[in-house]
C-alpha cells in the first residue's frame, strides 16, 4: 500500500482533511489556520469526503493554497507540499505545522478576521475562552498556591455540576461576567476545568483529582 493510500485508509480527522478541489480561497483558509491553531494538519487535494481519489493539477492547486495563506490568513501560514502519483491521477499534499505562531486568523464569511481550530474532522470558530486559554498558556501564567472565596465558588460551581454550560455559570455564580470570564479561562488553562467544544454547544466539567 502506497503513503498515500495509507493517509486515506484513516479518513477525515482532526489532523487530516479531504478536499476534491479548492474553489475558494477564503474557506480554505480557516482549514489552514485551524490547523496552525491545532495540531497541525495534512489536507489532500484531489480527494473526496469519501477517500475516493479524484485527482488534480497540483500546479493550480498550489497556487490556490499559496494565495489562500498569503491573502486569507494572519500571519501568513507556512507550509510544505508533496504530490503523489496514484495510477494516472495526483494528489496534492498541504503539510501545515502546528502552534508555532498561535493565534492565526482567517476571514469569517462576513470578511472580518476570526480564529479557528480543529476538533475531530470539523473547523471550528474559537470562542472567547478559548482565546484566553491560548493567551494564559503562552504567557505561562502560574497557578497559585492558594485560591480566594470567589475562586472557590467558582469551582464549587463546577463539582456539583456534571457539565456547565458558560451561560450557566453567568447564573448560578452571580459574579461580573469579566471576572467568570477570567477566572474560567485561567482554570481550563491549569487542567482544573475541562472544556468540550462542539459545532452547537460548548460545555465545562471540573477534572477529576488524580
Amino acid at each position: 500500500m502506497s503513503v498515500l493510500l495509507k493517509y486515506i485508509s484513516q479518513g477525515e480527522h482532526q489532523t487530516q482533511d479531504f478536499k476534491f478541489e479548492i474553489d475558494d480561497q477564503k474557506k480554505i483558509a480557516r482549514t489552514l489556520a485551524a490547523f496552525g491553531n491545532t495540531n497541525g494538519g495534512r489536507l489532500l487535494i484531489g480527494v473526496k469526503d469519501n477517500g475516493k481519489i479524484t485527482g488534480c493539477n497540483p500546479e493550480e492547486e498550489y497556487h490556490m493554497i499559496e494565495g489562500a495563506a498569503e491573502l486569507y490568513c494572519s500571519p501568513k501560514i507556512a507550509f510544505e507540499s508533496t504530490v503523489h502519483q496514484e495510477g494516472f491521477r495526483q494528489v496534492l499534499e498541504i503539510i501545515v505545522e502546528g502552534n508555532s505562531k498561535r493565534p492565526y486568523k482567517a476571514y469569517d464569511e462576513e470578511g472580518r478576521w476570526k480564529s479557528y481550530f480543529r476538533k475531530d474532522d470539523h473547523t471550528i470558530l474559537v470562542n472567547k475562552i478559548l482565546f484566553r486559554v491560548w493567551q494564559h498558556q503562552e504567557r505561562k501564567t502560574a497557578r497559585p498556591e492558594s485560591f480566594g472565596e470567589e475562586e472557590l465558588e467558582l469551582l464549587r460551581l463546577f463539582n456539583e455540576a456534571n457539565e456547565i454550560t458558560l451561560s450557566q455559570l453567568y447564573r448560578k455564580s452571580n459574579l461580573p461576567m469579566k471576572r467568570v470570564d477570567h477566572w474560567l479561562s485561567l482554570f481550563v488553562s491549569w487542567n482544573l476545568v475541562f472544556m468540550n467544544i462542539a459545532e452547537t454547544k460548548t460545555t465545562y466539567t471540573a477534572v477529576a483529582d488524580d
